[in-house]
């Protein structure tokens, strides 16, 4: 089984004990590739230092609503110094994590709307995916989507959406990235979604350290548990996990431009 894990943040404290000894169990088990997302300007460089380590690892660069309060003007400019010094670097794959978060209501929407799309010209700028946080906003999401078109797309982070939207996110060049989330038992309208979403539309995720899956609860989420995840949502599908496996690698490699 050969898998990419589309979200990580291998950069946080959570693996500073045991990060290699992790990758290497995680490869051993398949997982090849392993994106790893910045989230405000104070881990860019952590981040990128630890993929410059590790050839199966890449970079997104990117300033995340949750922490809407930590990023300051500057922080834009310097963004896009990063992604214009790196332009090109085959281990540089997206702008990311970025998007809008309407479930923590402390977050003010205009200044989030205003980061979105700010992060969004960079994309098409620099002709990059976006790796998009959306919680609680699909509609005001795909609605800046539509008007702020991007050339190769990009990925929805833990979808969580109707299948309605996941159309909408498809007719606009988006892949779905699914994780632990469709792994609980309890999350049944997820599950029919998943059920039924083309195969062509998934890419896989852990959000490690975040949103471990039924089959490890209580623990800090892996890129180890991976292929857990994938045989538990080929079961989901009725195939079998070395075909999700093979056709959701396949989709992350073509969004991210991997041969």
């Amino acid at each position: 089984m050969h898998l990419i894990d589309t979200h990580t943040h291998l950069d946080f404290p959570d693996f500073a004990a045991d990060r290699s000894e992790l990758l290497a169990r995680s490869r051993s088990r398949g997982v090849e590739k392993l994106v790893v997302l910045g989230v405000y300007q104070a881990n860019w460089q952590r981040l990128w230092q630890l993929v410059q380590g590790d050839s199966g690892l890449y970079a997104a660069f990117g300033l995340h609503p949750v922490y809407l309060d930590q990023h300051l003007p500057e922080h834009l400019s310097e963004l896009r110094d990063w992604l214009d010094r790196l332009a090109g670097h085959p281990q540089l794959c997206a702008v990311g994590e970025f998007g809008l978060d309407y479930f923590l209501e402390q977050l003010d929407r205009s200044r989030q709307q205003a980061l979105f799309e700010a992060q969004l010209a960079l994309a098409a700028e620099f002709d990059l995916p976006a790796l998009l946080h959306v919680r609680r906003a699909h509609a005001q999401t795909i609605a800046t989507l539509k008007r702020c078109r991007l050339k190769r797309g990009g990925i929805i982070h833990a979808f969580a959406g109707s299948y309605e939207e996941a159309r909408e996110y498809l007719k606009l060049g988006f892949r779905l990235g699914l994780g632990g989330a469709p792994t609980w038992p309890q999350a049944l309208r997820l599950r029919q979604v998943v059920a039924r979403l083309p195969l062509d539309a998934i890419v896989l995720e852990t959000d490690s350290p975040d949103m471990a899956p039924a089959m490890h609860p209580n623990q800090r989420n892996s890129p180890e548990f991976l292929p857990d995840i994938c045989s538990a949502l080929a079961e989901l599908r009725g195939i079998s996990a070395e075909e999700l496996a093979t056709a959701t690698s396949r989709n992350a490699a073509e969004l991210f431009g991997w041969t």
